[in-house]
């Protein structure tokens, strides 16, 4: 029988049968409790995986090297193994993910997947204050407000501060709620339990490359991952640090809009104000997409978005200190896209990366631009997918009076059209997905978390997330509901240099995962 969380049932009912047939049968409290991990419990098997969790993070996992993707993933096999998993690397040109499933499935319970990738972002070593990326450290905050590094023998034995970090890279994104599943793991061993859920687990080998490979080994192997729902820890938790239910996150998608001029650069002395200059109507073409609160004026851009009153509340609930945020971000305003933070995630965004036209600083030339350039990134919403929102954009383009052309423009497009300009677009990285706050999975992971820290303060609940992570990639090969629970701290600088991991989140993470595991779904 699975070890189920608090329910109405009897707690006779709750127990594994090796504890009905023997000790506590008239401990009722501790048979109400037999389930629970305590914050002491989970601290020591955090820290009984601590020495596996520096050896982990010592593996370069840039997912452009195959080699080093292999060596991680034969590590994570017999980690799984250790624990009695039953694993199988899912053949990826080379870089395999590896699947992995918990003994003791029973058809009568639900069956959750958990997704986490094994893959990180590429480094700069010079950009670290450490000896390498690969050589993880450990650090506390110094009087300066500054990281030292301390001897990290301390983390491995005696008391444990839950400030402390480990910096190294995928401390956070996404090598350490790997450990966390595996030390809640030994939490359950050891207390001779069962899970209340049949385990199922893919870690993803090519995420931070955008996960162009998850569907197809998801679909050459769609029997084997079947499940009821899914769980996908990745990403920060809300900056308040408490328990955080994600249930969307928007897509990505690029596009490259370029204006020319003249066939060849013109001196400005000779050409200006006779040659008009593409940078200037580069910048007015832009400048009509969005004005100057900073919504887009593109027709029908936000038109699919639909926001019921009920996830209104929801949003407004969420504790953002919006004038802290402001603070940090170093703004005065924020732009009036939504009423706060959450609501302006909702909707599509266009975002311009980068321009160029010629050359500015040392390099600069008196010349009138031949051609100027934007890049932009297209943050896509369930509702409003690339091709919807690059077609609105073309369309915008072409009533202010622009003609498109795929590449330079020949000599008859330049003598019968003044304004000429190209413009494409295309995903990047991954589609918005979106999962209802309320279906099965969100219910059980708030029971959940609840049970597990308490329902006051509650779980914070984000009904999408500004980032991009391969959820629709994953529900379109298995279409179940999804929750996205983040494990480790908002300030942990995944992607970028010094990324860390606060040990309290590492203990904490190890709680939630256990409280997942043994929550009847």
């Amino acid at each position: 029988m699975p070890l189920q969380r608090r329910t109405s049932r009897s707690p006779l009912a709750l127990l594994p049968l090796a504890l009905l047939a023997g000790a506590c049968m008239t401990c009722m409290t501790c048979m109400a409790a037999a389930a629970e991990l305590s914050p002491a419990d989970a601290e020591r098997h955090a820290q009984a995986t601590y020495r596996e969790y520096f050896e982990l993070l010592s593996l370069p996992n840039d997912a452009i090297s195959p080699e080093d993707i292999r060596k991680n993933v034969e590590w994570l096999e017999q980690a799984f193994r250790k624990r009695g998993f039953t694993t199988r690397q899912l053949p990826n040109d080379g870089k395999p993910m590896l699947y992995a499933e918990y003994p003791g499935s029973d058809p009568a319970r639900k069956t959750v997947l958990f997704y986490m990738h094994l893959d990180g972002q590429p480094v700069i070593p010079a950009q670290w204050a450490q000896k390498s990326p690969w050589t993880p450290v450990l650090k506390r905050k110094a009087a300066n407000g500054g990281w030292e590094e301390i001897d990290s023998a301390p983390l491995f034995s005696g008391p444990l501060d839950p400030e402390w970090r480990v910096f190294g890279r995928a401390s956070a994104d996404d090598k350490g709620p790997i450990m966390m599943m595996l030390a809640a793991i030994d939490a359950l061993k050891a207390g001779g339990g069962q899970p209340a859920v049949n385990v199922k687990v893919i870690l993803d080998s090519e995420e931070e490359k955008g996960s162009p490979s998850i569907s197809k080994v998801m679909q050459a192997h769609r029997d084997l991952l079947r499940c009821d729902a899914i769980v996908i820890h990745d990403g920060p938790m809300h900056a308040t640090n408490r328990p955080t239910l994600v249930f969307g996150n928007r897509g990505a998608a690029r596009a490259q809009l370029t204006v020319y001029g003249a066939k060849v650069p013109l001196h400005s002395g000779h050409y200006g104000n006779y040659a008009p200059n593409p940078a200037q109507r580069l910048a007015s073409l832009l400048a009509s997409m969005k004005n100057d609160q900073g919504r887009v004026t593109v027709a029908g851009y936000y038109d699919h978005v639909k926001i019921g009153e009920a996830d209104r509340k929801i949003m407004a609930a969420v504790p953002d200190d919006e004038a802290a945020l402001k603070r940090r971000l170093g703004i005065a305003q924020t732009d009036k896209v939504g009423a706060n933070y959450q609501e302006a995630m909702q909707y599509p965004s266009l975002n311009v990366r980068g321009m160029a036209a010629a050359a500015v600083g040392d390099k600069v030339a008196n010349i009138v631009p031949d051609k100027a350039v934007a890049e932009m990134d297209l943050r896509t919403t369930p509702d409003s997918d690339p091709a919807y929102l690059g077609q609105l954009i073309q369309k915008h383009i072409e009533r202010q009076g622009y003609h498109l052309v795929k590449g330079e423009p020949t000599d008859e497009e330049r003598s019968r059209y003044d304004k000429l300009a190209s413009f494409s677009y295309q995903s990047e990285g991954g589609e918005a997905a979106g999962s209802q706050i309320d279906s099965p999975v969100g219910q059980w992971a708030y029971r959940a978390l609840s049970d597990t820290f308490g329902a006051k303060p509650e779980p914070v609940r984000i009904r999408m997330m500004g980032g991009t992570v391969p959820t629709a990639e994953i529900v379109r090969v298995l279409p179940v509901p999804f929750a996205i629970i983040p494990l480790v701290n908002a300030d942990n600088n995944q992607h970028a240099a010094n990324e860390n991991l606060r040990m309290g989140n590492y203990v904490s993470g190890v709680r939630t995962v256990y409280g997942l595991m043994t929550q009847a779904f």
